[in-house]
């Protein structure tokens, strides 16, 4: 299982399928740690529609993790 630190909630089209937990650690001090496939999984009707994610392959939130998928996030802190 591969971990990555970002600053950012993120999805990227790279990482699906290879079952990468993602800690993130934004500005406010929140922190979260999430399945990346998981959370992939319940936005992709939603992704696949956004512009951002057609455009560059990814999406990400700096400010804090979508409502659709906080069920599958611990919040670490």
């Amino acid at each position: 299982m591969n971990t990555l630190n970002s600053k950012r909630f993120v999805i990227r089209k790279s990482l699906i399928g290879k079952n990468t937990t993602i800690n993130v650690e934004f500005k406010n001090g929140k922190q979260v740690t999430y399945n990346h496939d998981k959370a992939y999984e319940i936005m992709k009707d939603t992704l696949n529609s956004l512009p951002c994610y057609i455009k560059y392959n990814s999406y990400t939130s700096s400010t804090n993790v979508p409502v659709s998928v906080r069920q599958v996030v611990e919040q670490t802190n």
